[in-house]
């Protein structure tokens, strides 16, 4: 049998506890960063608190319906979402991995629930990396500006915008590391283990994850950059304020030596 995943990046966060008291289906697992449910046979919803709802077994009308009741405990729902397709084929002799599926002997709750869980990480890296790329393209700017022109056009309010960017983007993945974990259940079942592992380098999660922190350290180095040179400017725009001030202080006295 063919089964299909279907996973959303719909917002930055969702609220599981007002959805999972909306949503009125028994939950499989559940903790207070996800909500796994299994809704009939070959039929599973996957929700995360980090923005992402996985889908096997659902049709698109049923997806589309879902998402809408989810936005509603959504903080900034995105428009447009990421998203990615996985295929499972089922009653395989033994676990193949292949280029978008992976086929699987037996397709029990836990097993399927891992795959949906590493199909979730990997369009949540989509997006983090999205997200690592627009702020590559905005610190080269600046660096090609400052190479062009000696200097860099970013006032204070502007460059504390832009490490504001960084750091919540860096906090985001910090605070979502959790997702790169293999669960309890992959701990005593060696089976589960073994499957966790092969996907992880299906997706490529690791290799994908360290491209973001290094993309992350090189922003974190320009900005760095970026603030000591914008100190720097200040300082000596200080400094002829200092210097101008003491040039009328000193032209008063004489002027005033003069007059008497």
């Amino acid at each position: 049998m063919n089964l299909k995943i279907k996973s959303f990046q719909i917002a930055d966060s969702i609220d599981l506890k007002q959805f999972s008291a909306a949503f009125a289906a028994k939950v499989y697992f559940a903790d207070k960063e996800e909500l796994f449910y299994h809704i009939e046979s070959h039929k599973y919803l996957y929700v995360f608190k980090y923005g992402i709802v996985c889908f096997l077994g659902y049709n698109e009308a049923e997806m589309s319906t879902l998402l809408k009741l989810i936005s509603t405990y959504s903080k900034n729902y995105f428009s447009i979402h990421l998203s990615d397709e996985f295929d499972i084929e089922t009653d395989a002799p033994t676990v193949v991995y292949g280029y978008n599926k992976i086929e699987i002997p037996t397709s029990s709750s836990e097993v399927i629930r891992l795959i949906m869980l590493n199909a979730s990480q990997s369009v949540a890296l989509d997006y983090f990396d999205q997200q690592t790329n627009l702020l590559l393209e905005e610190t080269n700017y600046h660096t090609q500006e400052l190479e062009k022109k000696g200097r860099i056009e970013l006032g204070g309010k502007e460059l504390k915008k832009y490490i504001g960017r960084t750091l919540n983007l860096k906090n985001k993945i910090a605070g979502n590391l959790y997702i790169f974990d293999s669960p309890e259940s992959t701990w005593d079942d060696e089976s589960l283990n073994k499957l966790d592992i092969g996907l992880k380098k299906t997706f490529d999660l690791q290799s994908r994850f360290r491209t973001i922190q290094e993309g992350l350290e090189i922003v974190k180095e320009n900005f760095e950059l970026f603030k000591d040179m914008l100190q720097y400017r200040n300082s000596v725009v200080l400094e002829w304020v200092i210097i101008i001030l003491i040039l009328v202080e000193v032209i008063n006295l004489f002027i005033e030596k003069f007059f008497k």
